[in-house]
């Protein structure tokens, strides 16, 4: 199995709207934290994910998270 790469040490901050979305589970898409088919060369697949209210949501850079693809501060132990 591939190992996930770090995108960055922080969550990303991002406004979102109503909608769904497939964050980067496997830390290569060069659109983080959105995936933009990197990880065909891995065993990882993207995380869909549904969005119900426009806000700032806290989507994690690490890969780490136990609640993907939301931040969990996993990356403070890193």
């Amino acid at each position: 199995m591939s190992e996930a790469r770090i995108a960055q040490k922080g969550p990303y901050a991002v406004e979102l709207e109503p909608g769904t979305y497939y964050w980067c589970r496997c830390g290569r898409s060069r659109t983080q934290p959105f995936c933009d088919g990197s990880h065909k060369e891995t065993d990882f697949q993207p995380v869909a994910f549904e969005i119900e209210k426009k806000k700032t949501y806290y989507l994690c850079g690490c890969k780490q998270t136990g609640n993907q693809p939301f931040c969990d501060s996993s990356h403070k132990e890193l």
